[in-house]
């Protein structure tokens, strides 16, 4: 049986599909095999896709909300209606898992969609009346303009709709760049704008590397809007690009998450869960648990307990509904996962399971995929590179703890802060981690301790409009 061609994408840029003058090749990571070619845009390209933004900027922006509401509740519509094609692809590109894909990312993004949709029906605007001065304060919330949207691979259409959709419900204009390994749901996404009624140049795609077309996005001075999921060095550099023009900045970093264990928890939730948190989607998720801090009277039986677990979680070809993972992105982050791994055992860690203990028995077509079982690793300590850096894979460590104080010094010992979870029945016990704890998403400038990880959730929104104020005088 011969092997389908090779899909080709293009850019689209003010509504028009536009062939790309340089590709890069994109590989499915259950095989192993290039099966995509991805436009590699030059800072030319960028810049038609920025025109395209400026030139619809005026007329979406003075659409009311509703108007605006009303076809991102129609793309909505259509994704879901094509659910099983986005899903498909989703995880052939990606490498997660077709289960995954179907009933997370996919209806993810389509609720990103509605919720905004939704949600800006509801802003109010503050006002203040000082009779004492005879005027009334108000503020008005305006677009920005063009926003520049760089989002990951490893939840590809769901995170690139939470950027576009609240940035363009709120009347501003886009040009994205999903990453160069993930783009093909972006693609289809696409070819449904001109149906759901989105105008030329409202949503501009560009594909290609960050050290090229996402340089000269966050580079580019008519973009006064950068939003950005990804690593914390990546963040730096964009910053520093950004600085000279002063730009509004979303940035959604990396994360190397606690979860904290009493003696008082229930093991069945809690195990069943920190499973799920650890491993789902192969570990590639900047909020899964990856040091766990058990309380020592009862670390043995956890410990024992949550790698027969982690046994059963199952690693294998994407497509096959009984996998809970499938591969991971690529080659190159197979073995830096592997490599940290590798460190562990150097440094006399024991490897309970997963890499280089459990064999994976895979399809003679899948053996050149980028695969890694559930991978529990204990007896690390705390300075370790392991312990320290964001592994973005299915590894995680687990270590003991004899007090509560010790508990908090140890989970706030890294330099990322994005999420933890705190176990055990003492209310009062959880209430009083969850002060300590330095966990929420590093936005903007503000220091990870100062934010909560629910306030995750309304970022995308945050800071998508002016704010200005006005003062009427009677």
């Amino acid at each position: 049986m011969s092997k389908p061609s090779c899909l080709v994408l293009k850019n689209f840029i003010g509504g028009k599909f536009v062939p790309g003058r340089r590709h890069i090749e994109s590989y499915d990571p259950s095989t192993g095999e290039v099966y995509c070619k991805v436009p590699d845009s030059s800072k030319e390209e960028v810049e038609a896709a920025v025109a395209a933004a400026k030139d619809a900027f005026p007329d979406w922006s003075a659409r009311s909300s509703e108007q605006r509401a009303k076809i991102l509740n129609k793309l909505a519509d259509l994704i879901e209606a094509h659910l099983e094609e986005f899903a498909q692809a989703e995880s052939r590109d990606q490498g997660k898992t077709i289960t995954f894909a179907r009933t997370v990312d996919i209806p993810r993004s389509v609720y990103n969609f509605r919720f905004f949709a939704s949600s800006v029906l509801h802003h109010t605007n503050d006002c203040s009346q000082m009779d004492h001065m005879g005027c009334l304060n108000y503020t008005i919330r305006c677009p920005v303009g063009v926003a520049g949207l760089i989002s990951p691979w490893n939840l590809p259409l769901y995170l690139l709709t939470w950027k576009i959709a609240p940035a363009i419900v709120t009347g501003n204009t886009v040009v994205a760049k999903p990453s160069e390994m993930t783009s093909v749901t972006a693609w289809m996404m696409c070819k449904l704008m001109q149906e759901a009624g989105v105008p030329p140049g409202v949503v501009n795609i560009v594909f290609g590397t960050g050290p090229t077309a996402g340089d000269a996005l966050v580079g580019h001075p008519e973009v006064p809007l950068i939003s950005f999921t990804g690593s914390t060095l990546t963040a730096q550099r964009i910053t520093e690009r950004c600085a000279p023009y002063c730009k509004k900045l979303s940035l959604e970093l990396g994360g190397k998450n606690p979860a904290v264990v009493f003696a008082d928890a229930d093991l069945d939730k809690c195990i069943e869960t920190t499973v799920r948190s650890s491993f789902s989607n192969q570990g590639e998720i900047c909020l899964c648990t990856s040091r766990i801090f058990v309380e020592r009277s009862i670390y043995p039986e956890f410990l024992e307990r949550f790698v027969v677990a982690a046994k059963k979680w199952k690693t294998g070809v994407p497509s096959d509904p009984a996998n809970n993972n499938g591969a991971l992105i690529s080659k190159e982050h197979l073995e830096k996962v592997r490599s940290f791994v590798a460190v562990a055992k150097s440094e006399g860690a024991t490897i309970h399971c997963g890499e280089g203990v459990d064999h994976l028995d895979l399809p003679q077509e899948n053996k050149s995929g980028y695969y890694m079982p559930a991978t529990v690793i204990s007896g690390v300590s705390d300075s370790s590179h392991v312990m320290q850096e964001e592994i973005f894979g299915p590894v995680t460590c687990v270590s003991p703890f004899d007090t509560e104080d010790e508990a908090v010094r140890r989970a706030n010992g890294v330099r990322y802060g994005l999420a933890a979870t705190v176990w055990s029945k003492d209310v009062g016990k959880v209430h009083r981690l969850a002060k300590q704890l330095q966990a929420g998403p590093l936005c903007g400038h503000t220091p990870p301790h100062l934010t909560r990880p629910f306030v995750l959730w309304l970022l995308p929104a945050l800071r998508l409009v002016h704010r200005r104020h006005t003062t009427s005088w009677s």
